[in-house]
């Protein structure tokens, strides 16, 4: 399982022209699901991104997680987290799970970020659904971070 962290000022999702989500600061987190990935992986990456230091301290230096500062997440699906692109120049994403498969350990990493930051901290986009996503990006400050890196 991948996810892409974006530190954000502000962000929104819109679907179908009306927006549906909007945080504050905190982070955008895009989230890859891998054929294989289990809800043990949902909730270690939940945990890795509620407390991976990168939030500014009164000092402007990256030393908060996002739960001490008291941001937000706005989670969207991004099965594109797992394109392969060494062949050719058209992506192919054969190690991105299914939604059958993806679209549950998405729901246990939203629920697991909930008890992590609080519910109302935690706002998603919706799975398999073609969104448009804005973003004011903090830095910028973008960080990948994987559950289990398979070789």
């Amino acid at each position: 399982m991948r996810a892409l962290l974006q530190r954000v000022q502000r962000a929104s999702v819109a679907i179908e022209g009306n927006v549906t989500s909007e945080i504050g600061p905190g982070f955008v987190i895009l989230l890859g699901v891998r054929k294989g990935d289990s809800e043990a992986d949902a909730r270690f990456l939940a945990g890795k991104c509620a407390s991976l230091r990168v939030m500014e301290d009164s000092g402007g230096k990256m030393n908060l997680s996002l739960l001490e500062a008291e941001g937000s997440a706005l989670i969207v699906s991004q099965f594109t987290l797992y394109a392969d692109t060494r062949r050719g120049n058209r992506p192919g994403f054969s190690d991105a799970a299914g939604s059958t498969e993806a679209e549950p350990l998405y729901d246990a990493f939203v629920v697991a970020m909930k008890q992590a930051l609080g519910e109302t901290r935690v706002r998603t986009g919706l799975f398999g659904a073609m969104m448009r996503v804005t973003i004011v990006n903090d830095g910028p400050v973008t960080i990948l971070v994987e559950s289990n890196v398979q070789q």
